[in-house]
């Protein structure tokens, strides 16, 4: 198999450099930055839209970070549920983070964490802590409940939704202890440590 990632690590790219991690994957890693690749021509000639990450399996070729893991994991029969119920969880879970929690994640880690301190609004972080509330206790009770959010083991769910929000466990680790329990497992795994190094 001829497996390449594009994208850096610092982007959406690293949750699927986790994912071929976790997979034990032979992958070659074009770390492309995301504010070069829409005008790279020679990366639009892969995928039209410009955007990262993308992958290019053997000549097929599929965007869209938490697709692209479906996919992998789904192909590599491994991280991938054996029954329909615990697959439709698996995208149900998978969506969920991406429509629910991503935009104010992204909204509240940008101006806390990742933006240079006078590039940050404290407002637009506050604001985006509010709207993180609700889905952050729906996730709570979730993993009150079982220890991996789909069966009984880590799996694509857990990887998916963790890879969008692992900031998450520096917010309001004691009053959401499920939670943060839960990130920490996560992101403390080898293959994230190994894709997180990556450039």
């Amino acid at each position: 198999m001829s497996l390449i990632i594009y994208g850096t690590s610092r982007s959406r790219a690293l949750r699927v450099l986790w994912m071929a991690t976790e997979l034990g994957l032979e992958f070659d890693h074009e770390p492309l930055d995301w504010r070069d690749c829409r005008q790279n021509a020679a990366y639009r000639l892969v995928n039209p839209a410009g955007t990262i990450p993308s992958i290019s399996d053997d000549g097929f070729v599929l965007a869209e970070s938490l697709a692209i893991n479906l996919y992998l994991a789904q192909k590599s029969a491994m991280l991938w549920p054996g029954n329909a119920k615990d697959q439709a969880l698996t995208l149900q879970w998978t969506l969920w983070v991406a429509t629910s929690l991503e935009t104010a994640y992204t909204q509240w880690a940008s101006h806390t964490y990742w933006l240079p301190e006078a590039a940050r609004d404290a407002a637009l972080a506050a604001s985006a802590a509010v709207q993180m509330q609700g889905p952050l206790d729906h996730l709570e009770r979730a993993l009150a409940r079982s220890e991996w959010l789909v069966g009984t083991a880590f799996s694509a769910a857990d990887l998916n939704v963790a890879s969008v929000i692992s900031v998450v466990r520096r917010f309001e680790r004691e009053k959401r202890p499920n939670v943060s329990n839960w990130l920490d497992r996560c992101c403390t795994r080898p293959a994230f440590q190994q894709a997180a190094k990556r450039p």
